[in-house]
Parts: C-alpha cells; sequence; structure tokens
C-alpha cells in the first residue's frame, strides 16, 4: 500500500468554500489519506459541516478548539497526524482531483523530502492566473531557496506543498502572526534533503475580499516585513552568495505592504514614510540585480522618481495581468 498522507485543513468562517474543498480531497485518486479538519472556534456552520463529513468518511478527523488563528490550527493538525507526508489546504481554496498524487508521485521518484506544485490564483467573476511553467525541476536547499527569493519556480506559501511529516520535528508555525509562511517555509526547505518542482497547476488558489491579502490595511501587516526580515538574515548566514536574493526578497515585502497601505482608505502615514524610506533608500543596490522580476523594477523606479503616480501604476498593471 502507498504512504499514508495526512492533509490538514484549517477552517475558519468558511461555510460558502468548505464544501468544495473538502469534496476536493474526498475525491482524490490518491485514496490512502487523513483528512484532518481543524476547526479553529469558527462561529457560523463550519464546524457542523466538518462533522457530517467525518460521519460519512472515515478517513476525516475533526478537531474542534478555540480560535488561535492559522498558524495554530495548522500546527494543531501536525501534532495528530500519522501521514509520513503531509500537506495543507486552506478551507476556502480547493485542489485538482490528482493534485496528491502528482506531489507524491514526484517526491517518492526523486527521493525528495519536498515535492511542490503550482497553482491557479482564481478570482470570484472567474477570472484566473495561471502559474504553471510545465518545467520538472530537482533542487538541493540553496538552489531551491534562491528560487524561492526570486519567485521563479514557487514561493514562500504553505499550500501547493507535500512534506515529509520529520522537517516539522523541530519547525512550526508562529502563532498570531500574519504571513506566517514567510516566517516557515524556507526552515523546512533548508531541512530538506532535496526538493522536487512539478509545476503542474494542481491547485485553485481563491481570492476573496475577505482573504488575508485583500482585507484593508492594518498594522498586523507589517508582519510580513519581520517575517522576511528573519529569513533573510538566516539564509544570508548560511548562504552568502544568496545576499542579492535576500535582498530583493526582503524589497519586495516592503513594496508589496506599502502596495497594501496605498490602496487603503485609511491613512497611516508614519508608516507610509518608513516604508517608502526604506524602499527608496535601499533601491539602488536592489536595481543592480538583473534577476530581479520586471514588476519590481518598475515600481522601484516609479517609488524613486514620482511615488505620486504609484497607486495609479499599480492600478493600470492590476488591469494588464488580470488581478483584481
Amino acid at each position: 500500500m502507498n504512504d499514508l498522507i495526512s492533509v490538514v485543513v484549517p477552517v475558519y468562517k468558511v461555510e460558502d468554500y468548505i464544501k468544495k474543498c473538502i469534496d476536493s480531497i474526498i475525491n482524490q485518486t490518491y485514496k490512502n489519506l487523513e483528512i484532518i479538519l481543524v476547526d479553529d472556534g469558527s462561529p457560523d456552520n463550519c464546524g457542523r459541516i466538518c462533522d457530517e463529513y467525518a460521519k460519512k468518511d472515515d478517513r476525516v478527523n475533526v478537531i474542534h478548539k478555540e480560535n488561535g488563528g492559522l498558524s495554530d490550527a495548522r500546527n494543531a493538525g501536525i501534532d495528530i497526524a500519522n501521514g509520513k507526508y503531509i500537506t495543507f489546504i486552506d478551507s476556502d481554496d480547493y485542489i485538482e482531483n490528482d493534485y496528491v498524487e502528482l506531489l507524491y508521485n514526484a517526491i517518492i521518484e526523486s527521493k525528495a523530502d519536498l515535492s511542490v506544485c503550482a497553482h491557479k490564483v482564481k478570482y470570484l467573476d472567474g477570472g484566473y492566473i495561471d502559474k504553471a511553467t510545465h518545467h520538472f525541476n530537482v533542487y538541493y536547499p540553496k538552489d531551491a531557496l534562491k528560487q524561492m527569493l526570486y519567485d521563479q519556480d514557487f514561493d514562500v506559501s504553505a499550500w501547493a506543498k507535500l512534506y515529509n511529516i520529520k522537517l516539522f520535528d523541530y519547525v512550526k508555525y508562529p502563532k498570531g502572526r500574519l504571513f506566517e509562511d514567510s516566517a516557515t517555509t524556507y526552515k523546512l526547505i533548508d531541512k530538506s534533503n532535496k526538493i522536487v518542482v512539478n509545476s503542474e497547476s494542481k491547485y485553485i488558489y481563491i481570492i476573496r475580499k475577505s482573504s488575508i491579502t485583500t482585507n484593508c490595511f492594518s498594522e498586523k501587516k507589517m508582519d510580513m516585513i519581520i517575517s522576511t526580515r528573519e529569513m533573510c538574515e538566516y539564509i544570508k548566514n548560511k548562504y552568502p552568495e544568496l545576499e542579492n536574493a535576500c535582498n530583493r526578497r526582503l524589497m519586495y515585502a516592503y513594496l508589496s505592504t506599502y502596495t497594501q497601505l496605498v490602496k487603503s482608505k485609511k491613512k497611516f502615514f508614519k508608516i507610509e514614510k518608513e516604508l517608502l524610506e526604506y524602499i527608496r533608500n535601499n533601491s539602488k543596490s536592489v536595481l543592480k540585480d538583473k534577476e530581479i522580476p520586471k514588476r519590481d523594477r518598475i515600481a522601484l523606479i516609479v517609488l524613486k522618481f514620482v511615488p505620486s503616480f504609484y497607486k495609479f501604476i499599480w492600478k493600470f498593471y492590476e488591469k494588464v495581468t488580470g488581478r483584481k
């Protein structure tokens, strides 16, 4: 029999999406699954829906707990997981029916500890962006970290990945912090013997108005910079040759945070000044890096010379690329 794989789904206030998510897991072509639904104190009907699935499918195990946030929910699932491998699905997303099979086959064939696939970003109006490159690559940790820092083959997200459960022996998601995967994924990559990337889009990431990435700006959004700075310090200390890649990634964290801030109706003048000051003071060295994405390069040039036009330029970029 193939190895048992644990699928951990943190669940909170997603009753309009949770059934599609769970159905996509139950209907996987790979059947030897342990499906752990973590009801993170959801105030709606999510807990009841999860219990109904547990009655219908003995592979489903439901945890009901007080609300502790996404990291705490993932950690609760990790703590009881029995699989040799583990994957995470956000409860408002869903997966193609061969998601697990593709990740598992890649990890077995390559004798790797971590397997990655691509994803589609799907908007509620039906539009989508397909991240697939249709490449198959095997990396050792240093090269995988470089790919991640430049967003070239995969990103820091916890989902769309299959992990050897042993990678979590001394790694947990930081409770109470947003963008928790930025504080964790690099550690898992560095602990892996090999990382295999099969860039077929098997994970469907849903953009909804109440998601973390689209919520109105708050000071908690600065968590992305905190986590990214920790990540970059770790990587630069161990792999000094990745300093340019780290500088690019940290700059991306500042750009992303600044973009969310300027799109917000509420003003945060002190934070905006702090972000813009860092971006403008450090853009020169980052612009010298030929590997930075074109999007980053344009953003840095605009903010350096005509920051007042940045919001307009970003809206134009979103329209051209199909982002919302």
